[in-house]
């Protein structure tokens, strides 16, 4: 018979084993991430998309809409309810005259019904500044001069009319700081459980934002470097407990093989090349990754409006499986995803927590469509009731301003560059501000610049089922120059204009990319790739031409201000109209900082509506081949 000592010492014993017998035999806990990026306010479908580039374009299906992605977010949920739904920056901004002739109220009301958890902020986010963006967040009527703007506050997709909600989402700020306060704008990070487990989400937008929105939209605020918040704030997160740490970072890379051939097919769940550049060196999103602790588990990227899905599940040609992910600062392959743009595609991510170590243990990506009829993919999936009819509602309050017809086109003038960087919508929109501020006394500019940055997508375009010429529409124009930016005049030296020229390229007067600006009638130029950094620009013609006349009239002899890279009178003075955002050197064009007698213009949707009535029936349609036009204006020299 086993005595007392001993029979307590064997049940010790017997318990002590149980935890352990347990950790082997526990059950993960499924949990499911649902991401999107770059919304921008599309509450209506963008077009077609496809899964792939060898698609052709007619059989890439309808995409998007506001009432699909609620369709298929609620189809995701149903299938795990330990769902969050997260978003990766620039969710309003550069929106289309939908959401934005409403302050961008619609697309924060689609968001809260689609059941948004988190969202980083994007570059986008600051467009109007920061106490706008708390306003959204927060709720409340857009005031002006202590009135509510009529156009705010409609309450279609709010508690009430007259009403706005605000988000019931969290956008998450880690990088950006109130240099007044030192404290983060918005929390830096949101935390939910999942059966006892917390999850982690920091959010944030790349570090370069104030050199890509206008000055005042940044005023006050202050944006720290990604990889070091991300990382100071993993102690922070580890003494809560918190073992599983997804970051949510407005800032990508592209799918960019480095040479044709077996990685060339890009698809919306490939990683080709891991997002190098054709040159071989890291995307800015790789480099980020490369300096994150390795407790990050995942990475939802945007920005680029490029879809990729780097993780295990990657697809090399759409075929065969490759172990794939972005190395971290332990060597680790982090999956990093990103989902296009526009509501076009949805992240689902699978992930798998150890409930003991809290730890993840498997994560799944997969960048779906969100097809709007191709029951094959979607099983005939219906669109949400519910946010159709606010969809709906909206549409209906601001048609009477998109049906108008401004103007008219003879073929597709997109915002698509060719290889010296010339963009047939680029080119109208200079010619629409030139001809804004070529009179005396609105400023009595001879040429204009535009960043190609603005020229939004698609560009001047007709639907598929119109016919040429097409009558454009204010939506199809607005959604072109979406910013509302306002036309400054100033003075420039012929020798300040080939240094702003020199600045459109990377490595020259601390610019950090390649950005070719659009050019106005009148004004040509020619540059070299293969030349250094600030010795680019080779020729510069500048040929004075009235761009109020139809068509375009000469009025003067070519004035050569730059011959073999060589500026031929320095201080010669040209008044030059830019938009706001670039005068005060945004997209890293400083120079312009420096133009004097700065005078203020119209907005730039303004500017253009006013050139486009020139072209609008009985007058002729604008035809971009026209001679008068004098293209290319742009060209490359070898």
């Amino acid at each position: 018979m086993m005595t007392i000592r001993p029979l307590l010492l064997a049940l010790s014993a017997a318990f002590a084993a149980l935890p352990l017998a347990h950790a082997a035999t526990v059950t993960p806990i499924d949990v499911k991430i649902v991401g999107f990026n770059d919304y921008h306010g599309n509450l209506e479908s963008p077009g077609t998309f496809g899964a792939n580039t060898s698609v052709p374009a007619a059989q890439r299906p309808a995409v998007g809409g506001a009432e699909y992605l609620a369709a298929y977010i609620a189809q995701m949920r149903a299938a795990n309810r330990n769902t969050v739904v997260v978003g990766g920056g620039d969710f309003i901004g550069a929106t289309p005259l939908i959401s934005s002739l409403f302050f961008d109220e619609p697309a924060v009301e689609t968001l809260n019904k689609i059941g948004v958890d988190f969202s980083a902020v994007g570059n986008h986010e600051f467009d109007k500044g920061k106490d706008e963006l708390r306003r959204l967040q927060m709720g409340g009527c857009k005031m002006v001069n202590g009135i509510a703007d009529p156009n705010s506050c409609k309450g279609f997709g709010s508690s009430a009319p007259g009403t706005f909600d605000g988000a019931r989402f969290k956008w998450l700020s880690a990088n950006v700081v109130e240099t007044a306060t030192g404290r983060t704008l918005l929390p830096a990070y949101g935390i939910k459980s999942f059966g006892g487990v917390k999850v982690a989400f920091i959010g944030m937008t790349l570090k370069g934002t104030p050199g890509i929105v206008t000055p005042t939209g940044v005023a006050g605020l202050e944006f720290k470097d990604e990889a070091d918040t991300v990382n100071a704030l993993v102690p922070r997160l580890r003494a809560q407990g918190i073992e599983s740490i997804v970051v949510l970072l407005h800032q990508g890379g592209f799918q960019n093989p480095a040479s044709p051939g077996a990685f060339n097919n890009q698809d919306i769940n490939g990683c080709l090349n891991d997002l190098r550049s054709t040159s071989g060196t890291p995307s800015d999103l790789a480099n980020v990754v490369a300096r994150l602790d390795n407790a990050v588990d995942l990475v939802i990227s945007g920005h680029t409006h490029a879809a990729y899905n780097c993780s295990k599940n990657t697809l090399d040609n759409g075929s065969n499986a490759r172990a794939s992910g972005l190395p971290n600062k332990a060597g680790r392959l982090v999956p990093v995803t990103s989902s296009s743009a526009f509501g076009r595609v949805l992240t689902e991510v699978d992930l798998k927590i150890d409930p003991a170590t809290r730890d993840v243990i498997e994560v799944s990506p997969m960048n779906r469509l969100v097809d709007r009829g191709n029951a094959a993919i979607n099983n005939a999936i219906a669109a949400n009731p519910e946010v159709k009819n606010l969809v709906a509602a909206y549409k209906a309050a601001v048609s009477p301003l998109a049906n108008q017809v401004v103007g008219g086109i003879t073929a597709d003038l997109t915002n698509g560059a060719n290889s010296a960087g010339e963009m047939q919508a680029g080119d109208l929109i200079a010619d629409a501000q030139l001809q804004a501020t070529q009179p005396a006394g609105l400023g009595g500019a001879v040429m204009a610049f535009m960043n190609a940055g603005g020229v939004r997508n698609p560009g001047f375009v007709k639907p598929a089922a119109a016919s040429y010429p097409y009558a454009l529409t204010y939506g199809d124009a607005f959604t072109v120059q979406p910013f509302g930016n306002s036309l400054v005049t100033m003075t420039l030296t012929a020798q300040q204009i080939k240094d702003v020229l020199e600045q459109q390229f990377s490595g020259c007067k601390g610019q950090t990319a390649q950005r070719i600006m659009q050019v106005s009638n009148g004004l040509q130029y020619a540059w070299r790739p293969s030349a250094p950094a600030c010795s680019k620009i080779i020729d510069v013609a500048f040929t004075p031409t009235d761009v109020t006349a139809y068509p375009p009239q000469v009025s003067g002899p070519t004035d050569m201000l730059v011959i073999n890279g060589v500026v031929q009178n320095p201080a010669k003075t040209y008044r030059v109209t830019v938009n706001n955002f670039m005068a005060t050197g945004g997209d890293g064009f400083t120079t312009l900082i420096g133009g004097t007698s700065q005078l203020g213009g119209a907005q730039d949707i303004d500017a253009l509506i006013a050139y486009l009535a020139g072209y609008k029936a009985p007058a002729l349609a604008y035809d971009p081949t026209q001679a008068a036009l004098k293209k290319p204006r742009i060209t490359t020299l070898p």
